[in-house]
């Protein structure tokens, strides 16, 4: 679902990733957020990356359904909030933002590195809102440049 469509959802985002990395040491060597999911490059040598990535997935969570359910100006509520809905396994009904887990790769090579450094930058040029231009001067440089249509 395209969630992320809106200007205060996004800030949830950014706010709960500048906050793990103020108070829980986080390190974000890439990230992208796209209208229905995020991409980072993450670590942390202060804390268990798998806690801090439950803790800002619980913040964000919360905060965006909060928003959902307190806008008024959200002409999408009443859908979002129904397809957020999820039964537990008692059958009682909760609200669920993200997929149960992620899906962490280790990288342990500067191959692997730079190929999922790559993949980010190119999930927004893929969707058609940016456009990437290289620029042979030595070494390659790549440059973002907004996209016309918009």
């Amino acid at each position: 679902m395209d969630i992320f469509t809106r200007n205060e959802y996004r800030f949830i985002i950014t706010n709960g990733l500048n906050y793990c990395i103020k108070e829980k040491g986080l390190e974000v060597y890439a990230w992208v957020l796209m209208t229905n999911h995020l991409h980072a490059i993450l670590s942390s040598s202060k804390d268990d990356l798998s806690n801090i990535i439950r803790d800002f997935k619980k913040f964000a969570s919360t905060q965006i359904i909060e928003s959902i359910e307190q806008n008024g100006k959200e002409s999408r509520s009443g859908w979002l909030l129904w397809l957020l809905k999820q039964k537990t396994e008692t059958g009682e009904e909760k609200k669920q933002l993200w997929q149960s887990g992620n899906h962490p790769e280790e990288i342990r090579t500067e191959k692997f590195y730079k190929q999922k450094m790559q993949y980010i930058h190119q999930n927004p040029v893929r969707a058609g809102w940016l456009e990437m231009k290289k620029i042979m001067n030595g070494a390659v440089q790549v440059i973002f440049i907004k996209s016309q249509q918009q």
